[in-house]
């Protein structure tokens, strides 16, 4: 018996990949479909959200105890959606941070953050009360960053150069799920969604020349895409911990069922905000990352800066 062509296999593989994901599509789009119906009042919509250009600079200038000058800037926008109605709570929030670090004599300019997130929950509560606060759930999250990342080192003689290892929609992640949501108010909440469906797409141009036994964000040599199924946690807290002084907690919690369960990817951000006045404020970022498709490491991210700020509450996307 002829065996498959590999390109037959490649395009079964994306069926079978397609047909899993599909309910978890089909689940939430017919969920938004039925909140839209029940009502387009605007006043059920809450709309909140800044934007904060952090910067910090040093220079030196026949310094005899060395140092080198450098200047760095970033952006970060927060917007969000709520809507609340019935039993119904849709709560959405688009985040985009994207920032660069410029030090003397060095060849290149270098990221110190780059992200794009779309989080998307919708929830239904339960007819008894005596559950409280928690509801039926759908959720939608999506990853990606604006530019192109890249690997510093030296050459064989020494001159520092850059290799490309990450751009645009590569790697993107998509996940859908289903599960329990509870939330408390717009600033407290938790969703566990023990069935999520999660698509993982790269660039093939990082895959075709990888060795058999490696991968690039999970992927294999050659594909462009992998397809995990697995469970979700997400929560989102913040609270004014001292007068003038916000603290704002995302976490995010995922195990693949499919391959090595036991190994939990994470994210973990906190943001201190030290309020000075309606547009200054001083921004402290510690943010906590693991990914068992990646590098296998924690990876640890501090941005100390001063920021300003815009309220973006009025604006309507």
């Amino acid at each position: 018996m002829a065996k498959p062509a590999p390109q037959s296999l490649f395009i079964n593989q994306k069926i079978i990949e397609l047909n899993i994901i599909k309910p978890y599509i089909v689940v939430f789009l017919l969920l938004t479909n039925i909140l839209f119906s029940q009502s387009n009042n605007p006043e059920k919509w809450k709309y909140s959200g800044n934007a904060v250009f952090l910067a910090n600079q040093s220079s030196f200038s026949n310094w005899t105890s060395g140092g080198q000058s450098s200047i760095s800037g970033t952006l970060k926008i927060d917007y969000n959606f709520n809507y609340e109605d019935n039993g119904w709570d849709w709560d959405t929030k688009l985040i985009s941070n994207f920032g660069l670090n410029k030090i003397s004599g060095s060849d290149f300019l270098k990221k110190t953050d780059d992200r794009i997130e779309i989080n998307s929950v919708l929830g239904k509560k339960f007819n008894n009360d005596v559950i409280g606060n928690w509801s039926y759930s759908s959720f939608f999250n999506f990853q990606t960053q604006f530019a192109k990342g890249y690997r510093f080192g030296k050459d064989a003689n020494g001159n520092p150069n850059r290799t490309e290892k990450s751009r645009f929609f590569s790697p993107a992640t998509v996940q859908l799920g289903i599960g329990m949501y509870w939330k408390k108010s717009k600033d407290l909440w938790v969703n566990v969604a023990p069935m999520t469906g999660k698509l993982i797409l790269v660039n093939r141009r990082f895959t075709e020349n990888l060795n058999e036994n490696q991968t690039y964000f999970g992927v294999k040599k050659g594909g462009n895409s992998r397809f995990e199924l697995g469970a979700s946690i997400r929560s989102f807290y913040k609270s004014e911990i001292f007068e003038n002084i916000t603290l704002e907690n995302r976490l995010s919690l995922y195990s693949d069922y499919l391959d090595r369960p036991q190994n939990i990817d994470f994210d973990c951000t906190f943001n201190f905000v030290m309020k000075v006045n309606q547009y200054i404020s001083t921004n402290l970022i510690f943010q906590f990352v693991y990914d068992d498709n990646e590098i296998r490491r924690v990876q640890i991210r501090e941005v100390l800066g001063v920021g300003l700020n815009i309220d973006l509450s009025k604006i309507r996307v």
